[in-house]
């Protein structure tokens, strides 16, 4: 039984309380709380260190720039902020009660934000060192919206970068590419570091490859949560990306997280919810329109009674969830950092979607009484979940959701009278509700990245470090097709045989270890002269293998059939396993920068790195890079020059490599065919050597009244020989025969220029405003090479074996040679210059001009940005017009494009929708990418802090003349290990998004 308390006890509880109450009101009487916001050049600034000099007490600034000393003692202090790249700032305040927050504006050291520092590799470097071409994205510059991977958050905010979403599942694969395109086989991709940690590149998420076709792949960054990124930067030029020697090809981006701030313990919360739909459509019949054009051809029949929009029964508008908590604080000699995020996203298509639980963890530590013994730690965890809708690269429009969607009838109902699936056996047209339902496709993705990094400072300019870590992942994927669904291969038969469905089950690992040693010097070395070098090496093995179960013939059985594999048929199943070649790397690097007087600037690197995958007599490359500045500005004769805040010269030049083919390529490899026989897959090739890119690179930063309006020109040209390709030698020639990596003569050549303006148009105490923008303008050229690579492989009915691209002496890199279509005849047949027998030069899906916009604007509380990207002169090939749309689907009684209704002269049904230049279209485009309003609420009492909410969309205007749902777009194409680019066919739809979200600190 409960006992009550007695009276005599109750009163004595309460005298308690009292007394427990009122010595708090004492103890929080005698102090109070001391705040503010800091401000730099008119903008809030995250990180500075603030100091209570007599009570040694710290505090750091968090992204709005506010700041919080808890308890503090009434009387007169001397405060401190520190922020690189400003001056420090000291002022003896008085702290009483009831006193205001402090607004406190630092100004910028020398008159120049020039001594932020950057990363470039292996070590950091002030801005006014650098020599080569390097764009740093901080987060404040980052894009907004609800994103899955960290490179869609420089999306068009950095000058000579193409970033291409090329599908619209949430985590769907992207396409980066640094200053054109150069990449004969391979994705072309730039190496990602993460707080010096190289990437491999590629995702363990296994692909599917069945009766429904190979799937897009997966994006290898989604393992990072966007909200732990601090900065990224993009070295494009050789002299910055030469220290990465054998990887460097096509660009380095090196991405820092967050860590942890000396000062009390701050905890940072994100969290935003939305909705995504489709953000544009195809534009075909709708069911009036489909009778009319039966009625004007004379088809009889065709018209089911029905209004049925396909497109709009497969798609939704999808959730979306996003939370991220993060707490860091400590002193600082032990500074830690922690966060979890979990992501939900709902695809807009049926049964598709991603969700994401990443965790991080980081420390700084400096250790003995000198604080010259420091150790950095780092662990990074995070699974992934993937449902996976029905849509594939390279299969007929039968076997992908979309393309069953677009050419369906819309007078026909997806649902018969007694409320089932309306499946059309024995015909190719596919209900698009069956597919979904009939398609279980889930992919799972564990990565975890560690590290550790001892280091020992000498003395305030000689540091010695260790880098080791470890990046372990592994992807599994389980996917199977019902039998009931009617495409040929899985149905069942219908007269009692083949029992029809597919299942397949596949695991994949991939393993990198890293050690890298450093040694780094940074001192006055004679007089006015300054010496930052570091000297290094580097060792790293590449681990990747994997499996797959593929069975078919499970029948009408009312379980998953992955769960069951073993019943399907025995005589065909089929089981795989692979394990490549473990690729060693080592490498040796030096770099040094002089700096002379702030005027003069010499940088020099030398990377020479050794890989298993090169053939025994080339194992060895070395890549080195040379580059130099001049900083105007800081000349005797421009000191009068009041206006000018920056004036600086540069001109670099630089060679790296590239290793991206398969590991094994130089030696002899064989495999396993079924029978458990053994056959040749690769011959080997002693003399296989590096792919060299060589770039010269010459740019001007400068800067005008005090900042307010800076920028930077380069112009690059950068030519890539000894291109690596596989070959089939001429004997034997069977379609099994094993292939050859050799180096092709030729040459690729990129040049550009690239602009990139920053104006801070208004600097006011509650309202500023500023405008940034990026504009580079690119050629590409293939030269001197004997081979024509043919790429470009359409898809589709009536395309069977057809290309459209070729990589070839005098045209750009995957150029578009195909029929030249001159209209239809009177008889409504298409025409073809030389009749169709020539294939000529009619598209280049390379863009001229890849432009960026941004603007941002800040009154009182009220802020506001936007951010626009494009492309200009980019052709796209429209594989789903050509083969999903064409007019041979009104015979059909199968859905066509609306388009092909607007000839003056009626086509013929039985013209053939044969490849040409007929379906190659404008690709061009800008694109209002993603809008941000936020609205700063503030502190709400003593313990919520900086509270914003915020309201953003994605993909929210689009002015394009392409026809397709999206002309940002790049379906993989590419034929055996070469790539492709430009082609579009039924990919996942792109989404616009709307989400409403809070922030704060506590």
């Amino acid at each position: 039984m409960r006992q009550k308390l007695p009276a005599k006890g109750m009163r004595a509880l309460f005298s308690v309380m009292a007394l427990f109450l009122l010595f708090g009101n004492i103890v929080y009487a005698q102090t109070t709380m001391l705040n503010g916001r800091v401000r730099g050049d008119g903008q809030p600034i995250s990180g500075a260190t603030l100091t209570i000099v007599e009570l040694e007490q710290t505090a750091g600034t968090d992204a709005g720039g506010t700041f919080s000393f808890s308890a503090v003692k009434p009387g007169t202090y001397t405060l401190t902020v520190a922020f690189l790249g400003f001056e420090t700032y000291r002022e003896k305040i008085t702290v009483g009660e009831g006193m205001s927050p402090l607004n406190i504006n630092l100004q910028p050291s020398d008159g120049e934000d020039i001594g932020e520092i950057t990363v470039v590799g292996y070590a950091s470097v002030q801005r006014k060192d650098l020599t080569g071409a390097v764009t740093k994205v901080s987060e404040k510059d980052f894009n907004q919206g609800p994103f899955t991977a960290p490179d869609q958050l420089i999306q068009g905010k950095a000058p000579g970068v193409q970033m291409i979403n090329n599908s619209g599942q949430p985590g769907g694969e992207t396409t980066v590419r640094i200053r054109g395109n150069s990449a004969v086989t391979g994705a072309g991709q730039p190496l990602y570091v993460v707080d010096g940690i190289a990437l491999d590149g590629r995702s363990p998420r296994p692909s599917r490859s069945a009766a429904v076709g190979s799937t897009p792949g997966g994006n290898p960054l989604v393992f990072l949560n966007p909200s732990d990124i601090e900065s990224m930067e993009i070295l494009k030029d050789a002299s910055a990306t030469a220290i990465y020697g054998a990887r460097a090809a096509y660009g380095v981006v090196l991405i820092n997280t967050k860590r942890g701030k000396a000062g009390p313990l701050q905890v940072n919360v994100n969290a935003s919810t939305g909705v995504a739909s489709l953000m544009r459509r195809i534009d075909i019949l709708d069911a009036n329109q489909f009778r009319s054009a039966l009625n004007s051809y004379g088809i009889t029949g065709g018209d089911y009674g029905d209004n049925v929009d396909a497109l709009g029964a497969i798609t939704r508008n999808g959730i979306l969830q996003d939370y991220a908590v993060s707490m860091s604080g400590g002193t600082e000699d032990a500074k830690f950092r922690a966060s979890v995020g979990y992501q939900d996203q709902q695809g807009i298509l049926d049964k598709s979607g991603f969700k994401k639980i990443a965790a991080s963890v980081n420390g700084n530590f400096r250790m003995l009484e000198s604080k010259k013994l420091g150790l950095d730690l780092g662990l990074i965890g995070t699974q992934t979940n993937e449902q996976l809708a029905a849509i594939t690269t390279d299969a007929g429009f039968e076997g992908s959701l979309v393309g069953q969607a677009l050419n369906w009838n819309p007078t026909e109902p997806l649902y018969n009278e007694d409320g089932s699936l309306n499946i059309k056996y024995g015909t190719s047209v596919i209900n698009p509700l069956g597919m979904s339902g009939a398609n279980n496709d889930h992919a799972r993705v564990n990565t975890v990245i560690g590290s550790l990094s001892p280091y020992y400072k000498f003395n305030d300019w000689l540091e010695y470090r260790v880098l080791g870590s470890v990046n372990y992942s592994s992807g599994i994927r389980r996917a199977s097709t019902k039998s009931w669904i009617n495409i040929p291969g899985i149905v069942a038969d219908q007269d009692g045989g083949a029992l029809g469905g597919e299942a397949s089950y596949a695991n994949n690992e991939l393993l990198t270890t890293q050690l890298t040693h450093t040694l780094t010097f940074n001192r006055e070395i004679a007089d006015k002269l300054n010496l930052n070098a570091v000297v290094g090496y580097e060792y790293m093995n590449f681990m990747y293998r994997g499996m797959d179960f593929r069975g078919i013939n499970y029948g009408d059985i009312d379980i998953d059939y992955t769960d069951a594999l073993q019943a399907g048929s025995s005589g065909n199943r089929r089981v795989n396993s692979f394990a490549d070649p473990n690729t060693e790397l080592q490498s040796y690097f030096f770099r040094a920068i002089f700096n002379y007087d702030s005027r003069y600037l010499l940088t020099a690197t030398i990377r020479r790195d050794g890989s298993t995958k090169f053939g025994a007599n080339n194992k060895y490359g070395n890549f080195p890079s040379f580059s130099a500045a001049w900083n105007i500005r800081n000349e005797t004769f421009m000191q009068d020059v009041n206006w000018l805040s920056e004036l600086r010269l540069r001109a670099g030049w630089g060679r790296t490599g590239n290793q991206e083919f398969p590991a094994g390529a130089a030696v002899n490899r064989y495999g396993f065919i079924d029978d458990n026989a053994i056959r040749p897959i690769n011959n080997r090739n002693l003399d296989l050597r590096w792919q060299s890119d060589e770039q010269l690179n010459i740019g001007l930063d400068f800067g005008f009244f005090g900042g307010r309006l800076s920028g930077t020109i380069d112009v690059f040209d950068k030519k890539t020989t000894d291109l690596l390709y596989p070959t089939i030698p001429l004997y034997p020639n069977a379609p099994d025969a094993p292939i050859i990596w050799s180096n092709l003569d030729g040459r690729v050549r990129n040049r550009g220029v690239e602009l990139a303006l920053l104006g801070n148009i208004i600097q006011k105490e509650n309202l500023t405003w500023n405008i940034g923008g990026n504009l580079t303008l690119l050629k590409n050229e293939v030269s001197n090479m004997n081979n024509v690579v043919l790429t470009g492989a359409l898809s589709g009915q009536g395309v069977s074996g057809a290309t459209v691209q070729v990589i070839q002496a005098g045209y750009p890199m995957f150029a578009m040679m195909t029929r030249e279509y001159l209209g239809l005849n009177a008889e409504g047949f298409s025409t073809y210059t030389d009749d169709g027998f020539s294939m000529l030069y009619m598209g280049n899906p390379n863009p001229s001009a890849i432009v960026g916009l941004s603007t941002d604007v800040a009154y009182k509380r009220f802020t506001f940005s936007a951010n626009f990207n494009g492309m200009l002169g980019q052709d796209i090939y429209n594989n789903t017009a050509n083969t999903v749309l064409p007019i041979t689907n009104l015979g059909g009684f199968r859905n066509i494009a609306a388009g092909l209704l607007d000839s003056p002269i009626q086509e013929s049904l039985t013209n053939s929708a044969s490849p040409s230049s007929r379906f190659i279209e404008n690709g061009s485009y800008l694109k209002l990418a993603n809008a941000t309003i936020g609205y700063r609420v503030g502190d709400i009492g003593a313990s919520l802090k900086n509270l914003n909410i915020f309201f953003n969309g994605t993909n929210l205007l689009l002015f394009t003349k392409y026809s397709g749902f999206d002309p940002e777009v790049n379906t993989a194409k590419g034929v055996g290990n070469t790539g492709s680019a430009g082609i579009d066919y039924i990919g996942y739809p792109p989404l616009r998004t709307f989400n409403l979200g809070v922030n704060f600190s506590l």
